[in-house]
């Protein structure tokens, strides 16, 4: 942790590269009051299923799947680095070094 700024630099779940890490709750926090969601899983689960990924990887989780199929289909380390487009991202961005900031793509208008 750099004293300066608190900011903690340790390893990406996903990338594996050393950086600033963002929390990423693998059940949405916003699916934690849906009653499929209530059924499946106890509070404790919920709270505890948390991964620390970079902003970048974080960004792309995203920007790549709905929270819906975070909740269902994604709810898992290993699940998420199975997702092609997340897979074809960690193997693009893990050799990039400390502090890289991609481009966000442009936003597709509605």
């Amino acid at each position: 942790m750099t004293a300066a700024t608190g900011e903690e630099h340790a390893v990406c779940a996903l990338c594996g590269r050393a950086e600033q890490l963002t929390r990423h709750h693998l059940v949405p926090r916003t699916r934690h009051r849906n009653r499929r969601t209530r059924r499946q899983y106890r509070l404790e689960e919920l709270q505890k299923a948390v991964t620390l990924l970079c902003r970048p990887c974080h960004n792309h989780v995203h920007r790549v799947l709905s929270e819906k199929d975070l909740e269902r289909d994604y709810n898992t380390l290993e699940a998420l680095r199975g997702h092609p487009e997340i897979a074809r991202f960690v193997a693009w961005i893990a050799d990039k070094p400390v502090g890289f900031k991609p481009k966000a793509p442009p936003r597709r208008s509605s």
